[in-house]
């Protein structure tokens, strides 16, 4: 079973273009309430939320609803665009993988080399200017969650200090 997972998600990560930052047809900054649910059905779970004052709302795939290889998928709802709020379009949504689904190698082989690298706490994380980003676990392999958003203005990385 679980080779069958891992062949899943090296597939869906194969038939996704490098340079996109997206997964399981849902692209934030674009897709639509109705696009994931055509695709995953209805949530397990839909909770009314305010954020900086507009009116959002977050669906929960969990347990059975989950995305194939998922434990929780978590899609968070309405954006703020230069033509004004969209209520209905997918602001980010955040993948829980199961055990061993996926790894360091097939993140970097599906999205390429990160931006940035960096470390919160004890976990390792990947950055993408695409609007990806990756949290590994303790053993720095296996991926704890992703977390897709749009776009993203990355800073320049901070240089090393001179070797003296």
């Amino acid at each position: 079973m679980r080779r069958l997972f891992l062949l899943l998600a090296l597939l869906v990560l194969l038939a996704a273009p490098a340079t996109a930052a997206d997964w399981g047809q849902i692209k934030p900054g674009a897709s639509t309430q109705a696009a994931v649910r055509s695709r995953y059905g209805a949530p397990t779970r839909e909770t009314p939320q305010k954020v900086e004052g507009y009116d959002t709302v977050q669906w929960l795939y969990e347990g059975p609803q989950a995305p194939v290889g998922m434990t929780r998928m978590t899609v968070d709802f309405g954006l703020l665009t230069p033509s004004g709020y969209r209520k209905d379009v997918v602001r980010t949504f955040r993948l829980e993988p199961k055990h061993e689904v996926f790894n360091r190698k097939l993140v970097v082989d599906g999205w390429g080399p990160p931006a940035q690298v960096g470390k919160e706490g004890d976990l390792e994380f990947f950055l993408y200017a695409e609007g990806l980003l990756v949290y590994f676990g303790k053993d720095e392999n296996e991926v704890l969650s992703m977390i897709f958003t749009p776009p993203q203005k990355l800073p320049p990385p901070t240089a090393p200090p001179p070797q003296r």
